[in-house]
């Protein structure tokens, strides 16, 4: 079982939930394209995740303690500070970007 502790993290920022789905802004979809995790269709495609964990994942927001807004999960999880997604929160190493 991993601990929160064992992992170097400024911080612990805890996942909200919609009711509907976020759209990703246009930004976002042109860096998730270059790294090669939206495939040609447009369909988000992120190694060792479910469709129905992406699902889920496109209801889920945080206020990311870096960019100070609420943000797309999915943008928190292709962040080069994400840690580790912990029992509702995401450890974030707080780096500037």
């Amino acid at each position: 079982m991993l601990d929160m502790d064992e992992l170097e993290h400024r911080f612990e920022v805890d996942i909200k939930v919609r009711e509907e789905k976020q759209r990703l802004t246009g930004d976002v979809k042109q860096v998730l394209k270059a790294a090669g995790l939206i495939d040609e269709k447009g369909k988000l495609k992120l190694k060792g995740a479910s469709p129905k964990m992406l699902k889920k994942m496109k209801q889920e927001f945080v206020d990311c303690p870096v960019i100070k807004t609420d943000i797309h999960f999915i943008q928190c999880f292709v962040c080069p500070n994400f840690q580790s997604r912990v029992m509702g929160k995401v450890l974030c190493k707080g780096s500037e970007l």
